[in-house]
């Protein structure tokens, strides 16, 4: 790839193959483990900041704006590689009361241990995200530095490109035989809550041939928003990487994003703590755990093949995890006993 990148991700990031994982979701399921790509940075955010991080360094960035949920994992890693390169951060996180004080824990934990200024606002406010950092990053010229603005998720087209990279490198590990038999994949499946990496998934598999087909499982916002966005995103990125000329088949599931946002059904949670008391597999319940959940319904119901060769990426939220233990009258509780 011609773009430029900072080496950020711990990798080629293991593919493993749990039957026990089989079993429960109901076809075979491979596990591409980018929720190990760093330290505390991890998760897939990591690969987009490779190519978003070296522009802004190119830029002479002195300071990155972005934004997310309150326990954005986004924000969380883009504060801590900030750091490492010696920018500071802002971050724009949502909360439905920006006046009350929000525990020290998860993603927040982290922000504040880098010493992201953190500035809390309303959904009402979020929806106004992209003014309100345009706003910030004024106030930083006048102040004398250079600011960069990230997106959501980092899905933009740069960021994207982090998602073609890793679907390369899955096609490496595929020609080493690392995934036994297999040479192609019938399907990629991954949580989907800004676009990014769907987008990133989709070029990627149509270029280096790992997977005929995508299935994003939408955490928020429905099917018909994600295609949009989605595509946009491709546009975008091809004016980066112009040999992106075709993408793999992309299908948005809406069908598992659980009661709202960052929160799951009691049948969901049961699923995840089924998929760690099974395998030792990690999932979050913002993310992976409704993707992966997402899928075995979707096999379920026919729209998956039975038997077919399913790489799912593993997008990381370990932190996010941790803090769902804040309230003690948690549903996560519950469905641990």
């Amino acid at each position: 790839m011609k773009s430029p990148r900072l080496p950020f991700v711990h990798g080629p990031t293991p593919i493993v193959h749990l039957p026990a994982l089989d079993a429960l979701v109901g076809t075979e399921v491979w596990v591409k483990r980018d929720d190990a790509t760093g330290g505390a940075e991890a998760g897939n955010k990591l690969r987009k900041l490779e190519f978003l991080l070296a522009d802004a360094r190119a830029k002479g960035t002195k300071v990155v704006l972005t934004c997310g949920a309150l326990q954005s994992n986004h924000a969380r890693a883009t504060a801590l590689v900030a750091a490492r390169l010696g920018m500071r951060s802002i971050l724009f996180l949502r909360t439905e009361d920006p006046s009350a004080e929000p525990p020290w824990s998860g993603n927040v934990l982290l922000d504040r241990l880098v010493g992201a200024e953190i500035r809390r606002i309303t959904p009402a406010q979020y929806r106004e995200r992209a003014a309100l950092m345009e706003s910030a990053a004024q106030e930083a010229w006048r102040g004398g530095e250079q600011p960069y603005v990230i997106p959501e998720g980092g899905s933009n087209g740069l960021g994207a490109l982090g998602y073609v990279d890793a679907m390369r490198e899955t096609a490496r590990q595929l020609a080493l035989g690392l995934c036994g038999e297999i040479r192609r994949f019938d399907l990629v499946a991954h949580a989907c809550g800004s676009g990014g990496t769907a987008a990133g998934i989709a070029l990627g598999c149509a270029r280096y041939d790992v997977a005929p087909a995508v299935r994003a499982f939408a955490v928020c916002d429905d099917a018909a928003y994600f295609h949009k966005v989605i595509e946009h995103i491709i546009v975008e990125a091809r004016t980066y990487e112009p040999e992106l000329d075709a993408s793999a088949t992309l299908v948005v599931d809406d069908q598992a994003k659980g009661p709202r946002y960052g929160q799951m059904s009691a049948e969901q949670l049961v699923f995840l703590r089924d998929v760690v008391r099974a395998t030792g597999l990690v999932l979050d319940p913002v993310y992976t755990g409704k993707a992966l959940f997402g899928l075995a319904r979707a096999v379920e119901r026919g729209d998956v093949p039975r038997g077919s060769r399913v790489l799912f990426v593993h997008t990381g939220g370990l932190p996010g995890l941790l803090a769902s233990f804040d309230d003690p009258s948690s549903d996560m509780l519950a469905a641990l006993s």
